[in-house]
């Protein structure tokens, strides 16, 4: 896939989404750099924390709504753009550029919403990953060599990969979240259905 994206270097900023510089954030940060000390060991271990160690709020039926990084690893749930916003934090946190993407999916190609990941800098290409966590039927895995997402698109039901690279959360998503006081509801009737 062909990406719409910046130089590296415009993806290492924060804002009150992707809120890096929170102390929640740069602890967990630093704790793994110190245990995986290189670039792609430490990105593994970031992608494995907000894969594993956030719960998807859908799959354990948690209404609670996060939105920023730090938010969710305080709640240690989220849904997919809240775990995508946890794990760009901490890899930025530790000089790894980052950014935010989005595909859009359909369970039956008449309906459709739009899902969250992200895109690391790593050996001088950018390298999507999901950490929107497993389950029966999605094996999301960190790659910098095979994509290996949650849901691949299927082009037949009309969805598609965005290709644009953001640095900041797309504004249709934060609107959702924001505007949410119930994620299992969100996830229901509220989520965008296109960017």
């Amino acid at each position: 896939m062909k990406f719409q994206a910046l130089a590296p270097a415009n993806y290492l900023a924060g804002d009150e989404v992707v809120d890096l510089f929170h102390p929640s954030i740069k602890a967990l940060a630093s704790s793994l750099r110190a245990e995986h000390g290189d670039d792609a060991s430490f990105a593994r271990a970031a992608f494995e924390y907000a894969r594993d160690g956030v719960r998807h709020s859908w799959d354990v039926q948690d209404p609670r709504v996060t939105l920023s990084a730090s938010e969710t690893l305080r709640a240690g749930v989220g849904l997919c753009f809240a775990k995508a916003h946890l794990l760009t934090a901490l890899l930025r946190s530790e000089g790894i550029p980052t950014s935010l993407c989005y595909q859009r999916l359909s369970d039956d190609g008449s309906s459709f919403y739009v899902h969250g990941l992200v895109a690391i800098h790593l050996q001088g290409n950018w390298h999507r990953q999901d950490p929107r966590g497993n389950k029966p039927g999605v094996d999301a895995q960190f790659s910098l060599t095979t994509e290996q997402l949650a849901w691949p698109v299927a082009t037949e039901l009309g969805e598609h990969d965005y290709p644009q690279l953001l640095v900041n959360p797309h504004p249709d998503v934060v609107r959702a979240l924001r505007g949410a006081i119930d994620a299992l509801a969100l996830c229901r009737e509220g989520l965008p259905s296109h960017l």
